[in-house]
């Protein structure tokens, strides 16, 4: 069937190609040393049949893309995405988003519209990273895509159909997140003098994700009335007033008047930001390897969660500590506004 004049066509390119078919649109005109006038192509995308093809070529001019388009890689629109994204996000979620990135060097320099399932779903298959690393990978190929559909540079979101799933029970470095027992917080509670160790305590006491207490800044501290506020979350529940214990009180009052040129509650010796891979590895991890203690910092907070419920507080009290992200039923969220006190009562329990 004859194509409309103006609407593009489709070529064969020679060679043992994956996607041999390519849809191509006219991109102008030029004239040659002999006076000859001929047409300039763009081409708009690849594919593995004919049909394939002509649906991009039917996709294109159903929707037309400013040429210039064309030439963007994806190293250029994950700068264009992240310039916008990361001055809105906290640094230990920046951090996340690069180490993914850092898994996509072999399709930087790939043209963005070119790009196609198979493509991600090869670097997927291919990196040797356990499941939650690939989580966050997938992750970031939705914000890209998102972020490429909403200013129009592809035309179609190939990245809700990559696959992780597959590697859900294949994670080789997975460490079970287990609560620390009663006998493990007592050999916690026995370096408190430690402000490292103190930290793990503040975590333990409060139910805190690790990356909301490390990027805790002193003005949302509040130890007159024994509470901070959590004012960068992951969810939107994430975003509220936790209690500080009585028996952790000193160890924030400490980390609060230490270094008073740094902004941040918790950080380096030399008064920087802590982020969440230095605190994994040089403050976190020695300790569990000294106590013999086998957890995560997430651990921390199931370990919270644990002893509140088995202290009988109330399951609305425990949402509103933790910040949990399952949702409330309506009588729930009539309470999320309790005084302070009863948090703190709540919190003392354990």
């Amino acid at each position: 069937m004859k194509l409309p004049n103006g609407y593009g066509g489709v070529i064969k390119l020679s060679g043992k190609r994956r996607r041999p078919y390519a849809a191509r649109i006219t991109a102008g005109w030029e004239t040659d040393a002999y006076g000859r006038t001929k047409q300039k192509f763009q081409i708009i995308g690849y594919a593995e049949t004919k049909e394939e093809a002509l649906s991009i070529l039917a996709d294109y001019n159903h929707n037309p893309i400013d040429l210039n388009v064309y030439k963007l890689t994806f190293k250029d629109v994950y700068n264009r995405w992240s310039s916008e994204k990361y001055p809105t996000i906290s640094e230990s979620n920046i951090s996340c988003y690069k180490a993914a990135y850092n898994l996509c060097s072999s399709i930087d320099n790939y043209i963005f519209m070119d790009l196609r399932l198979d493509d991600l779903q090869r670097i997927v298959d291919t990196c040797g990273k356990n499941y939650p690393s690939l989580r966050k990978l997938k992750v970031l190929f939705n914000q890209i895509f998102e972020y490429g559909m909403k200013h129009e540079l592809c035309l179609k979101d190939y990245s809700e159909y990559v696959d992780i799933t597959k590697y859900k029970d294949k994670n080789p470095n997975q460490t079970k997140r287990n609560k620390f027992t009663k006998e493990e917080i007592n050999r916690i509670w026995q370096g408190a003098d430690d402000p490292k160790y103190q930290i793990i305590l503040m975590l333990i006491y409060s139910g805190v994700r690790v990356s909301e207490l490390l990027d805790l800044k002193k003005e949302d501290v509040h130890l007159k009335e024994q509470y901070f506020e959590i004012k960068q979350s992951k969810t939107e529940s994430g975003l509220r007033k936790v209690p500080i214990a009585d028996k952790t009180l000193p160890f924030f009052t400490e980390w609060y008047n230490s270094n008073s040129d740094c902004d941040y509650l918790v950080h380096t010796n030399d008064g920087h930001h802590l982020n969440y891979r230095n605190y994994y590895k040089s403050y976190f991890t020695p300790i569990m390897i000294k106590l013999r203690i086998n957890g995560t910092p997430h651990c921390c907070r199931h370990t919270c969660i644990s002893m509140l419920a088995k202290a009988d507080v109330n399951q609305t009290l425990i949402k509103l500590i933790v910040g949990h992200s399952g949702a409330m039923s309506l009588t729930e969220k009539v309470y999320t506004h309790l005084d302070i006190k009863e948090l703190v009562e709540a919190i003392n329990k354990i």
